[in-house]
Formats: structure tokens, sequence, C-alpha cells
């Protein structure tokens, strides 16, 4: 078994334990505990889909109703970064910026044929020729995205 230099522990979790003298096999609770790193010592419950006792949530099975819903999303927002809204501008600036190097191919001003590589953003819609690159401006200018481009 692998065990924790600092505080000696096992850095694995114990998927079982043996309760009633070893008569009885039955799953272990999977939290850990933040300030020594332990395992639970408790059984997890027998219908939990995550494995916990009841002490570590293991009969929720989460809000049902819609306002429930939104008051969770409300109380596990920290930042904006991850909300939709904020998925949806950056999609729409990596899909503009895929855009603006296909133009680059198009135009010929770029000597590098190798194009970015991985999934293309949501938004993307691939210039291929002079009059995509045309749509693009004109699109620039009557739709400014934000920042130093497009006015």
């Amino acid at each position: 078994m692998k065990y924790n230099v600092r505080m000696k522990i096992p850095e694995t979790y114990q998927a079982t334990m043996t309760t009633c003298g070893g008569r009885v096999v039955c799953p272990r609770c999977t939290a850990r505990s933040k300030r020594s790193g332990l395992q639970c010592g408790r059984p997890a419950l027998k219908n939990s889909r995550t494995q916990k006792c009841n002490l570590h949530g293991g009969r929720s099975t989460g809000p049902k109703t819609p306002e429930g819903k939104a008051r969770c999303a409300a109380t596990h927002t920290k930042t904006g970064e991850f909300s939709n809204a904020a998925r949806e501008a950056h999609a729409r600036a990596s899909a503009r910026l895929l855009q603006l190097e296909d133009s680059m191919q198009v135009l010929g001003m770029t000597t590098d044929s190798r194009r970015s590589p991985g999934r293309k953003p949501r938004f993307y819609e691939p210039i291929t020729d002079l009059a995509g690159v045309l749509q693009m401006a004109i699109d620039d200018v009557l739709h400014p995205v934000g920042g130093s481009a497009g006015g």
C-alpha cells in the first residue's frame, strides 16, 4: 500500500470495510477529511450514488425544483468565469481568431501553411475565399465585438 510521506496515511481509498466482527462486508464512505486527509470510517449507504454515509451527503439527491436548482447554481458560482455567458464570449472570441487566421491564409499574408490544431469553437465558420474575408470585414464594421478592433 502506498503511503503519504508527510502524514503516513494511505493515498488510496479503501472501497470496502468489514463490520459486525468481520461478518458483514459493506462499501466504505469515500469522503476525506480536509484537516487530516483520512478517509471517513463509516459505511456508505446502500442507495448512495456517490458512496457516501449520511453525514457526508449520502441521502442527498440534489435539488428537484427549478428554484432549488437556481439557488444551488447561484451558491456554487464563485466567479463569472465559467458562466454560460462567459463560455459563449470565449467561444466567439476563439472563433474570431480562427477566422482571422483563415483570412490571412486566403490573402497570402502568412508563409506558414500550418493551421491551429484541435477542436474548433462553437461559432466558427471557415473562411475559404475572398468573399468570406469581405463579409467578415463588413460584419466587423456593422457589429463591433469590442476592444480595439472594428471601432
